[in-house]
């Protein structure tokens, strides 16, 4: 069968760096192809050279059989490709139906026919939205729907996935899955990126295997286990993905919630953080999870229950005042409230620091950059200057100047909430390490996470959220999704049955 678009032994190189080294990928018509690896890989590298954003140094790309030298994205679209970012390209002030036919509009536009072809295309895809709403006002999972219209309505017959369901919920994520089947059955080509391995083995029909650049291999699900993929991608199994917890002794606590009862609907919240424990909060998208870190961190009000904080009552105010306190929160929103993309490396590492440090309550120039060095060894995090924006790093390195962040400004009750989102299968090793440092040290750690597998891994007991209300809690030898789904889901079935 002829690919609908090849890629063939393409070598991309930046500054003398190689990004790619004679890597060669096809999608074919009708099948779901996976690309994995870590960050640095060059998986976006090279979908940016099928995009037509970026021309390869050497090797050739080929649409339908046919070898051609693309100028650019129009051009791409123009040829059936269309790429999805992580972060989708919508004009958040404009309508459903102006953003899915946004380029190709005339000159006087006829809105009866524009909104019915618009809402023609989303019926397609199982959903039922207005073209007329202003694409702000959607959710997530319906402005991506509003994405994967935009590539149907130019013809696309190949479609990128980039990291699809990272700010997706279980329920938005599985419906995502769906309308890819959908689209796969009608022949289009899908290039399916994402560090979920799971969905992986649920979607794809091929995986490609990039480390540093390079292929490692094409392998199909069924021929591959989980942690031969895993082995392939990062040098070794899935045994050792969440490395050996220290032998950590658990302390006098440090944290205690009692009632906690929040604006939102969320109530009847109890629990503690004992010094050197990691403490997972588990329990679907919308469960509460989120809200209750928010509030304990200030950034969110508080109805009524209360605080101790070493065995002193606390009443957060404001985020400044939790860290004050000792208290950190790294955010699920990495690119939105964990860092500032534009600012320097070196500033978002050291902002957190709210004690004076200088006369003027800033750093020095020179003590700045040597506590910033400190940071970037200790914590691994790869980049070329500590001057360069954030937004040059890769996903897994900008949530370790998050945590850089963290362990600069010192603290004792540290939250994690999706501490791994979006992040490579390598870098996450990394981070688990640094979270059984934490716990090392003396900290107690909150880890909030929709990936069982990583509270199961890391923690020493799993707190069980649902419908807002703190369901239950897990020890290790009752670990099990289906335990941990049973009390999110079940407990708040049988209020409902009782009331």
């Amino acid at each position: 069968m002829t690919p609908l678009v090849a890629l063939r032994g393409i070598d991309k190189s930046f500054a003398g760096i190689h990004a790619l080294s004679g890597v060669s990928f096809d999608v074919r018509p009708g099948e779901v192809h996976a690309m994995v690896g870590e960050n640095g890989a060059g998986k976006s590298t090279l979908m940016r050279v099928m995009g037509g954003e970026l021309r390869p140094d050497a090797g050739s790309v080929e649409v339908g059989g046919e070898a051609v030298r693309l100028t650019g994205p129009t051009d791409a679209i123009r040829r059936g490709i269309s790429i999805i970012h992580q972060e989708m390209a919508l004009a958040p002030d404009l309508s459903v139906a102006e953003n899915i036919f946004l380029g190709e509009l005339p000159a006087r536009i006829g809105w009866g026919r524009l909104n019915t072809q618009a809402k023609e295309l989303i019926a397609r895809l199982g959903f039922d939205i207005s073209p007329r709403a202003t694409v702000s006002d959607l959710s997530v999972a319906h402005q991506q729907v509003v994405e994967i219209a935009k590539a149907l309505s130019r013809r696309a017959r190949v479609i990128v996935f980039d990291e699809p369901t990272a700010v997706l919920s279980m329920g938005d994520a599985k419906r995502l899955l769906e309308i890819i089947r959908g689209l796969r059955r009608e022949g289009v080509g899908i290039v399916y990126i994402s560090h979920r391995l799971d969905e992986i083995y649920a979607i794809a029909d091929r995986i490609s295997v990039l480390k540093d650049g390079r292929n490692v291999d094409t392998v199909t699900p069924d021929a591959v286990p989980v942690d031969q993929l895993i082995r392939m991608m990062v040098g070794r199994p899935l045994s050792q993905l969440f490395g050996e917890k220290p032998h950590t002794t658990v302390g006098e606590e440090l944290l205690r919630v009692e009632n906690l009862a929040l604006p939102n609907g969320v109530a009847g919240v109890s629990f503690s953080l004992r010094r050197g424990e990691v403490v997972g909060l588990g329990g679907l998208v919308g469960s509460g999870r989120t809200e209750v870190a928010r509030a304990i961190f200030g950034a969110d009000p508080i109805s009524s229950g209360t605080i101790t904080l070493r065995g002193e009552n606390y009443r957060p105010r404001s985020p400044k005042q939790a860290v004050r306190h000792g208290i950190a929160l790294v955010p699920e929103d990495r690119k939105g409230q964990g860092v500032v993309l534009d600012l320097a490396i070196r500033k978002n590492a050291t902002m957190a620091n709210t004690g004076p440090v200088t006369r003027l309550g800033f750093f020095s120039g020179g003590k700045e950059r040597s506590v910033v060095r400190g940071l970037i060894d200790d914590l691994r995090i790869k980049l070329g200057d500590m001057g360069d924006p954030v937004s040059s790093l890769s996903g897994g390195n900008q949530q370790k100047v998050v945590l850089a962040k963290w362990f600069h400004a010192g603290g004792d009750v540290v939250i994690l909430d999706e501490p791994t989102r979006g992040v490579d299968v390598g870098a996450k090793t990394e981070i688990y390490s640094l979270i059984h440092r934490m716990a090392a040290e003396g900290k107690a750690v909150l880890v909030i996470s929709s990936e069982h597998a990583e509270l199961f891994g890391l923690c020493d007991r799993v707190l069980v959220m649902g419908e807002g209300r703190l369901r239950g809690e897990l020890l290790p030898p009752d670990y099990s999704e289906e335990n941990l789904l049973m009390l999110s889901m079940t407990s708040g079935a049988e209020e409902r049955a009782r009331a």
